[in-house]
């Protein structure tokens, strides 16, 4: 899948999850919809994204790169 896809798609998830009180929850929220509901191949990408990219050239919302962070890396 393309990049930008990706990107854009975890964006999204992580809009919804912004509006959440408890923004450690949201960040644990991102990642278990990730976990759920993307097939492994888009979570390495998104993670590789992350691992790999400058943080200035990194176009994830904070709290969806804090998520892939913390509750992604296998």
């Amino acid at each position: 899948m393309e990049k930008n896809h990706l990107i854009t798609m975890a964006n999204q998830i992580g809009g919804f999850f912004k509006s959440y009180p408890d923004k450690e929850q949201a960040t644990k929220d991102i990642a278990t919809h990730l976990k759920k509901f993307w097939p492994p191949v888009m979570r390495k990408e998104i993670v590789k994204y992350v691992n790999s990219s400058n943080p200035e050239d990194n176009n994830l919302d904070d709290m969806v790169n804090d998520a892939v962070k913390k509750y992604l890396q296998e």
